[in-house]
């Protein structure tokens, strides 16, 4: 029978005379990001570890990489061993082999949305499983398609786009952002506070790289977006994260915000409609954050990515719109609301008091300079995009697809046993809420890889968005109704015997 790499890991660790303890305490001196909990599950077998690990508990062990993965013979130890020492002597001429970590800047980010779940999706996809991804939200696997105008436009246009744009971006797009920031009745917004960017994700990045020094202290809410905390930290700043109340719609917790608040504190991070429970804030819970950030002088940064997915007759307010005395930069795209999220194309407007973000706007522009510009093709097609009939419309209302799911997933999960969940009201995520004691979870990330493996579907735990508690996970709704049947099919079943 063939060794699998947790029969290869516990041959060396014996041979070698190490406990899980001694490899977890000596990942911590490298600087290499190794847990309780992943490292069990490589002992076990539940999984194996992604490759900057794999070669981590290699070396440390003194074998090959690929005998520890199971795919090169010998398959003994002290053969794999000298292996090992042959390849040191090799490549580098009899002297110790140098190696090249990771920046220690990276010791604390995270971004479990393509994490250790995702990778052990994907090596079930490379043994020929199929699996139902409900992790991303990707809305072209689901049949969700670009607007035929949108991909004619982009034609017409392509031999016009060969070039760099401006930094900002091209003036056709920013006149058309310009516009829409004026239907949002966001004030003080001209052509030069409009910044193109390949996604949302790109400027989320510089603008935490222009703004944190370390230990500037950031709030951002808690789940959120990871990438959110992840660029912040990156930067060097310090995330503070402020507890939204599933409670009350998952609204953010007023009291909770203010208590964080710190001399260090620089800005608030607004998710807006939210990334990953669905909420949509109301104009009084906004006015409620302009408030404190006013008496506190905070930067307001708002991520307003699915402002044009809002359900149940609700109406999307941009915060910015509330705040002319504050700096507010408000992100937004096309990725979402237009089903077209590899074009990679976004924007952020920056809005309000500028005089008092002078220095921090002659940082965007530097950081802006140095990636020369934005996709020049997919900014051709922001103006056709932002004009004219939005067929994303015809999604959101009742017999719409986004929509008629959205209910669909809401019942579902509310009628598992174990189960419940807060309705959202936009974009197209669910956070359902787990009883733990009644499945006794402690590990959410375990939680995750159990559905994986048993049922072949693939969730993001909780902590994935910055959760503290192990008792949620989020749920991608973009399949058809009769996808979305089948797998909630599987996930009751799961859990009517499921222990952890």
């Amino acid at each position: 029978m063939k060794e699998t790499f947790a029969d290869r890991l516990k041959a060396a660790m014996e041979q070698r005379g190490l406990k899980q303890v001694d490899l977890i305490r000596e990942a911590e001196q490298a600087g290499v990001k190794l847990g309780k909990s992943h490292m069990s599950q490589y002992v076990s077998g539940k999984t194996i570890p992604r490759s900057g690990v794999l070669h981590f508990l290699a070396k440390t062990l003194q074998v090959s990489p690929a005998w520890l993965e199971g795919r090169e013979e010998p398959a003994d130890y002290s053969s794999a061993s000298d292996i090992y020492q042959n390849d040191k002597s090799e490549s580098s001429g009899g002297r110790a082999m140098r190696t090249f970590k990771k920046s220690s800047k990276l010791d604390n980010v995270l971004y479990d949305v393509r994490g250790p779940v995702v990778d052990e999706a994907a090596r079930m996809e490379a043994d020929g499983t199929s699996v139902l991804k409900l992790n991303i939200g990707n809305p072209a696997p689901f049949g969700f398609r670009t607007p035929d105008e949108v991909i004619y436009d982009m034609r017409r246009q392509l031999t016009d786009c060969e070039g760099y744009s401006d930094a900002r971006g091209l003036f056709s797009a920013r006149k058309a952002i310009m516009q829409y920031a004026q239907i949002k009745q966001i004030p003080n917004v001209n052509m030069e506070d409009i910044y193109t960017g390949n996604g949302v994700s790109e400027l989320i990045n510089i603008s935490m790289s222009a703004l944190l020094d370390d230990g500037d202290e950031i709030l951002i809410p808690s789940p959120d977006y990871p990438l959110w905390t992840a660029c912040a930290t990156l930067a060097g700043g310090k995330v503070v994260h402020y507890v939204c109340d599933e409670q009350s719609d998952w609204y953010p917790d007023m009291d909770d915000i203010r208590g964080k608040i710190t001399d260090r504190t620089k800005a608030i991070v607004l998710i807006n409609p939210n990334n990953p429970t669905g909420a949509l804030y109301p104009r009084e819970v906004l006015l409620e954050i302009v408030k404190i950030a006013r008496e506190h002088q905070l930067m307001i940064f708002s991520d307003e990515i699915y402002d044009r997915l809002v359900m149940d007759g609700e109406k999307h307010v941009s915060i910015a719109s509330l705040a002319p005395d504050l700096f507010c930069v408000t992100y937004s795209g096309l990725s979402k609301s237009h089903m077209i999220a590899g074009f990679r194309i976004g924007w952020m407007i920056l809005s309000g008091n500028k005089n008092m973000a002078r220095d921090y706007i002659e940082g965007l522009n530097m950081l802006s300079n140095m990636r020369l510009c934005s996709n020049v093709p997919a900014q051709s097609i922001v103006q056709t995009a932002l004009g004219g009939h939005q067929s994303v419309e015809g999604y959101i209302v009742p017999g719409g697809r986004i929509y008629e799911q959205r209910e669909y997933i809401y019942n579902a999960i509310n009628d598992i046993p174990g189960l419940s969940a807060v309705k959202p009201k936009a974009a197209f995520y669910i956070f359902p809420r787990i009883d733990v004691n009644k499945f006794n979870i402690t590990n959410d990330e375990q939680f995750a890889l159990d559905l994986l493996r048993d049922k072949k579907i693939l969730i993001i735990h909780g902590g994935g968005f910055n959760w503290k508690q192990p008792d949620h996970f989020r749920i991608v709704y973009l399949p058809r109704i009769e996808v979305l049947k089948d797998a909630m099919t599987k996930i009751g079943d799961f859990l009517s015997y499921y222990q952890q």
